[in-house]
């Protein structure tokens, strides 16, 4: 089990490099000038004198070589330092911790019913004898899946925000004003999870254990949300840990169709603004979640199936 961590820890790693390295390339070494981008926000330069630009490229570290950047940069990123902001002179660590504690209460809440609207569609659906229903719950899925999160947003903001008056339409205040948002973000996760599950489960159910321990006397919805249920759960497990770093990517838009503040909204600014600092640390942040969120499932699978660990091992 060591070993076995051990690789997996390597392999985080590995990939954090990998998205610091990509990054750096991609937005450093484009064709252009990167300080010129980055002063005048993808707008007109005449204005910037030769001096100014002189400066920023001394401030930013892009006077030295190409090797000679890359190395000073990733030196400071291994100690939590992105540089500063070109847009608001705040340091890039300090706006991401700043802004993901909203972020986090958004993609969590979201995480949450999305696995439970997947995994009860999913289960649902597969259990009953109603044709007509198992029918129209499997077919839900398609449909969360092809509808845009943009447009559910802006239509749950219609309904439940200026037509009835429920609930908040935009910011962060209160417990209400999460409750769109986390709809919206949920339902194309819960769809995706849903598809995988009940595939799962279907699979399952057709193996010979289950008819023999239905011909041993066990009742079908012990065998169906007990036995088939666990080992049905390894491949929507596996899409789980794929989809976190999908809901940190929802939220850019979630977040700018409710205005919250957040990662996500910061993204949308940076991009917007071509801050280069800000979203070269935002991409090494999304590798981030997405390799903690890979590791835990990792950490899980051997709970659901011990063998797993051992074939592990054995490689």
């Amino acid at each position: 089990m060591r070993k076995y961590l051990a690789r997996r820890l390597m392999q985080a790693v590995f990939v954090l490099w990998a998205a610091f390295t990509l990054s750096f390339v991609v937005l450093y070494l484009l064709p252009g000038d990167p300080v010129s981008i980055m002063a005048a926000g993808g707008g007109d330069t005449s204005d910037i004198s030769p001096e100014q630009l002189a400066e920023l490229k001394k401030t930013y570290g892009l006077d030295k070589p190409v090797i000679a950047q890359y190395g000073t940069q990733l030196w400071h990123a291994l100690h939590g330092d992105f540089g500063i902001s070109v847009q608001s002179g705040d340091k890039v660590s300090h706006m991401i911790t700043t802004s993901l504690p909203a972020t986090l209460q958004l993609t969590s809440g979201a995480l949450l019913l999305a696995l439970v609207l997947g995994a009860g569609v999913a289960l649902l659906g597969t259990s009953t004898r109603w044709r007509w229903l198992r029918q129209m719950l499997l077919s839900l899925p398609a449909l969360g899946v092809s509808a845009p999160t943009f447009l559910v947003g802006l239509v749950l903001v219609q309904i439940f925000s200026f037509h009835w008056g429920l609930l908040p339409a935009i910011g962060n205040e209160g417990a209400n004003s999460l409750v769109l948002p986390v709809i919206t973000l949920s339902l194309p996760t819960s769809a995706v999870i849903a598809q995988v599950f009940a595939k799962s489960l279907r699979t399952t159910l057709s193996e010979p254990y289950v008819e023999t321990a239905l011909a041993k006397g066990a009742s079908r919805a012990r065998v169906h949300f007990r036995h088939a249920t666990r080992n049905a759960s390894i491949p929507p497990l596996t899409v789980v840990g794929m989809l976190v770093g999908n809901l940190l990517a929802g939220s850019v838009v979630v977040e700018t169709v409710f205005s919250r503040t957040g990662v996500g909204r910061i993204t949308a600014t940076a991009v917007s603004a071509q801050d280069i600092p800000v979203v070269q640390g935002l991409v090494v942040f999304g590798a981030l979640v997405f390799v903690l969120a890979n590791l835990a499932v990792d950490l899980i699978y051997p709970l659901l199936d011990p063998r797993i660990t051992a074939v592990a091992v054995a490689r």
